[in-house]
C-alpha cells in the first residue's frame, strides 16, 4: 500500500473547505494494494468518472479510479454547486429589488454580507460533498481508489505513482479546464476562471467579464446583482451566440436594466497593471478604449485535459482543442479504452457527462455479449443557463432542422399569456416548440423563463419516448403553473390541425341542427 501522492489545499482553508478537502482528498489517504487484475480502471473522480466506477462496480466489475486533485470535479467544487449556490443568493438581492412592484417596501439599503454569502457556498459545497467521497466510493461500491497522477504505461497498464494497475478496459474520464487566452499582459496581471473565483472572499467593486457564454452570463449577473459594477466584454455581436436570438435579446435586455455594461465586437488588444487597477485596452469599430477594473473573469470557454496521460502509448488519438477522438460508442482508436465527459465531448455539462457514463459502462463491459452498442447520438441533451431569466433548449434548432431538409413548424407562446408568469409577475419569456411540418413530431423546444431549467425536461421527456404535441396537448396541466405555456403552445398545433376540418364539421353539425 502506498500513500496518496500530493496535498491538497481550497482557498480559503477554513472549517468547510477543510472538511471538503477530508472527503474528497483526505490527507491521510492510503492508496490500495492493487488487484491483480482490473475489469476497469477509470480516470478521473469528476461527474463521468463516478458514474462510470459506481455503475460498473455496481455490477460486478473490479473497479479502480484514480484522481489526481479532488473527487467530484469542477461540478461539486468549481462548476455547479458553488455556482447555482451563489446565483441563489444573487436571486435574493433581486427579489429585494423588484419587491415594490408586489407592493412590498424594499429597505433604503439592501445589506449584502458578501463573506457570509460565500461562506454559505463553501458550506453547502461540503454538506453534498460526501456523495462523491473517497471513503463512500470505497466502503459503499467496493472501487480501489487511487490518488495521484495516471499515466498509461502499456496496452494494458496505468501507473499511479508508484502502483501498476493492469487493466481489461479503461476509461478517460479526466474533464476540461478553463481555456487560456492569448492576451498580452493577462497572466501577469492575474485573472479569474470558474476555478478560482469560488474562493473570493470580498466582491470586487469593478469586474470585468471576458466572454458572453453561459458561464459568462451567469456569472456577471450574479456579481452585478451581489454588488459588483459589471462590464462584459463580447467579441460577437450578442450574448448567448449558440441559442435562440430572441432568447438572447431578452437576456441582453435583463442585463442592461439590471446595469451590466456590454461591450460587443470588442477586440482586446493588453493589459496593464495601474497601480491597483487592473487597465483592459481593446477596440471597438476601430476605436481604441480602455476598462480599469479590480478583477478580472475570463469565461470564453474550454480545454481538455489530456496532458501527461501518455496517450501516444496506447495509441489513443487526441486533437489539443476537442479532446481525445472517440467514435458513437464512445469508443477511442484504442478500442480497449474508452473516453467520457468534458474531455472528448461536445456537451459540456454534468448530465451529459452521467448520461454518457452508462453508454461506457454497457459498451466497455458487456459488448461480448453483443449490449455493447449503445450509441452517443441517441442521447437526447437539454442543457440550461441559468441567467435570470432562464434559457432552456433541448433538441434541434429550426436552422439545424432546415439545414437536414426537414420542414419545421414553430409553435409559440409568449409568457404574458401565461396566468401564472402574470401573477408572479414573470412575463419575461416565452416557450416555443419546433415539429416536423405538418406532423406533431417534436424535433426541439426553447424555453426562456424563470425557471426554464424545471420546464425542459416535459419536452425532453416527449422527444426522448417519440410523443408529439397531441400528447402534450391532453396532458392537464394543473393550473395555474407557468408549464402550461408548453400546453398552450401544444394547443396551437391542435387548433391548427382542427382548422382542416372546420368546413366539413360545420356542414355536419349544421345537417344535425
Amino acid at each position: 500500500m502506498t500513500p496518496a501522492v500530493s496535498t491538497v489545499t481550497v482557498s480559503p482553508m477554513d472549517r468547510y473547505n477543510q472538511a471538503l478537502i477530508d472527503n474528497l482528498h483526505p490527507p491521510d489517504w492510503v492508496n490500495p494494494e492493487p488487484a491483480p487484475s482490473y475489469n476497469l480502471v477509470v480516470i478521473g473522480a469528476g461527474t463521468a468518472g463516478l458514474v462510470t466506477a459506481a455503475g460498473a462496480a455496481l455490477l460486478g466489475a473490479k473497479v479502480a479510479l484514480i484522481e489526481k486533485h479532488l473527487m467530484g470535479g469542477d461540478c461539486t467544487n468549481v462548476g455547479c454547486v458553488p455556482s447555482k449556490t451563489l446565483i441563489r443568493s444573487a436571486r435574493v438581492v433581486a427579489d429585494i429589488h423588484y419587491a415594490q412592484k408586489f407592493g412590498i417596501n424594499k429597505p433604503r439599503n439592501i445589506d449584502i454580507d458578501f463573506p457570509a454569502v460565500m461562506e454559505r457556498l463553501r458550506r453547502i459545497r461540503t454538506e453534498i460533498s460526501p456523495n462523491d467521497s473517497a471513503k463512500r466510493f470505497q466502503e459503499e461500491f467496493g472501487v480501489d481508489v487511487f490518488f495521484g497522477e495516471a499515466r498509461f504505461k502499456d496496452t494494458d497498464t496505468v501507473e499511479v505513482g508508484e502502483s501498476i494497475l493492469h487493466f481489461k478496459k479503461a476509461a478517460i474520464a479526466t474533464g476540461s479546464r478553463p481555456t487560456k487566452l492569448p492576451i498580452d499582459g493577462l497572466n501577469k496581471v492575474g485573472y479569474l476562471t470558474n476555478e478560482t473565483v469560488f474562493s473570493l472572499t470580498q466582491c470586487p467593486n469593478r469586474l470585468a467579464v471576458i466572454g458572453g457564454g453561459y458561464i459568462g452570463c451567469e456569472l456577471a449577473q450574479t456579481f452585478q446583482r451581489l454588488g459588483s459594477e459589471v462590464i462584459l466584454l463580447q467579441k460577437g455581436s450578442r450574448l448567448l451566440s449558440r441559442e435562440d436570438a430572441e432568447a438572447a435579446e431578452i437576456i441582453q435586455k435583463a442585463f442592461v436594466r439590471e446595469g451590466i455594461q456590454l461591450l460587443f465586437e470588442s477586440k482586446i488588444k493588453f493589459i496593464e497593471r495601474k497601480d491597483a487597477e487592473k487597465v483592459i485596452h481593446y477596440e471597438i469599430n476601430g476605436q481604441e478604449e480602455t476598462l480599469a477594473v479590480d478583477e478580472i473573469l475570463v469565461a470564453t470557454g474550454r480545454s481538455p485535459n489530456v496532458e501527461s496521460l501518455n496517450l501516444e502509448a496506447v495509441g489513443v488519438e487526441y486533437d489539443e482543442k476537442q479532446g481525445v477522438i472517440i467514435n458513437d460508442y464512445l469508443q477511442t482508436t484504442n478500442p480497449r479504452i474508452y473516453a467520457v465527459g468534458d474531455v472528448c465531448m461536445k456537451w459540456k455539462f454534468t448530465h451529459a457527462a452521467d448520461a454518457a457514463a452508462r453508454i461506457v459502462i454497457q459498451n466497455a463491459l458487456f459488448s461480448i455479449f453483443g449490449l455493447g452498442r449503445k450509441k452517443l447520438s441517441s442521447l437526447i441533451m437539454p442543457w440550461c443557463t441559468y441567467t435570470d431569466p432562464e434559457v432552456a433548449h433541448v433538441g434541434m434548432y429550426p436552422e439545424e432542422a432546415e439545414a437536414k431538409g426537414i420542414e419545421v413548424d414553430t409553435f409559440s407562446v409568449p409568457l404574458n399569456d401565461v396566468d401564472r408568469a402574470i401573477v408572479d409577475g414573470e412575463t419575461e419569456g416565452f416557450t416555443k416548440l419546433y415539429v416536423k411540418k405538418g406532423t406533431d413530431k417534436l424535433l426541439g423546444a426553447t424555453i426562456v423563463a424563470r425557471h426554464a431549467g424545471e420546464m425542459i425536461s416535459e419536452v425532453t421527456l416527449a422527444i426522448t419516448n417519440n410523443l408529439g404535441l397531441s400528447a402534450i396537448a391532453k396532458t392537464i396541466h394543473p393550473y395555474p403553473t407557468q408549464a402550461e405555456a408548453i400546453r398552450k403552445a401544444a394547443d396551437k398545433y391542435s387548433i391548427a390541425r382542427l382548422e382542416s376540418f372546420k368546413k366539413l364539421s360545420s356542414a355536419w353539425l349544421a345537417w344535425r341542427r
